[in-house]
């Protein structure tokens, strides 16, 4: 069966649908969300079977670990060690279309995590996202809702079609533009830019 779809009012997210949402991820369900970028496809951080879940569904290598999404940055340094630097550098950017890549934190579980012992966070400006966050207490994994070709999905009726089978729900937050965040590696003393996408880094350096 294919998984069934909410809409949701992507701008102020209807509390009994968020909670709906919630209570989907909590019992280790995927879930395709909208963000600022792309669909994703997401789990609950720290449910093991349902990343790999979600490595089947888009027949991802496991050496490539799944970045994931927290409500605010007092969650951030929860996950991740982050340096003044680096905070004053997410403080400017964030909410907003970036992946921070920092150093991880023990309780970040080794799925997750990349043999350099980093972790890919974001703080989207998505309210769905991030109600869906806040509502969890917990992060919430985030990959792009792409087939396993690498065709990404903008479509809530084609994510329903090509992924429906693995999903639990998806949620409908109206057409999203395939727009990749800016990935920034804020591991060092500078941020380097690891990946041009949407987020603008004019005056970084």
């Amino acid at each position: 069966m294919s998984a069934p779809i909410l809409s949701i009012d992507p701008r102020h997210p209807q509390p009994r649908h968020i909670d709906r949402c919630v209570a989907v991820l909590e019992a280790g369900g995927l879930v395709a969300y909208p963000t600022d970028t792309y669909y994703g496809v997401g789990c609950d951080l720290f449910e093991k079977k349902a990343i790999e879940r979600i490595y089947q569904l888009k027949a991802r290598p496991r050496s490539k670990p799944l970045s994931f999404i927290c409500p605010d940055l007092s969650d951030v340094s929860r996950y991740a060690r982050v340096s003044n630097p680096a905070f004053a550098t997410m403080r400017r950017l964030t909410p907003g279309p970036y992946t921070f890549v920092l150093e991880a934190t023990n309780l970040v579980p080794k799925i997750a995590v990349t043999k350099q012992k980093t972790v890919g966070i974001r703080v989207p400006d998505s309210p769905i996202a991030l109600a869906l966050v806040k509502g969890l207490g917990r992060p919430l994994i985030s990959t792009s809702a792409s087939t396993p070709d690498g065709q990404v999905l903008i479509d809530p009726s084609d994510i329903q079609d090509l992924l429906g089978h693995g999903l639990e729900l998806v949620i409908d937050g109206g057409y999203q533009l395939d727009e990749p965040s800016t990935v920034l590696d804020l591991t060092g003393d500078e941020p380097v830019v690891l990946r041009m996408g949407k987020g603008d880094v004019a005056g970084l350096a």
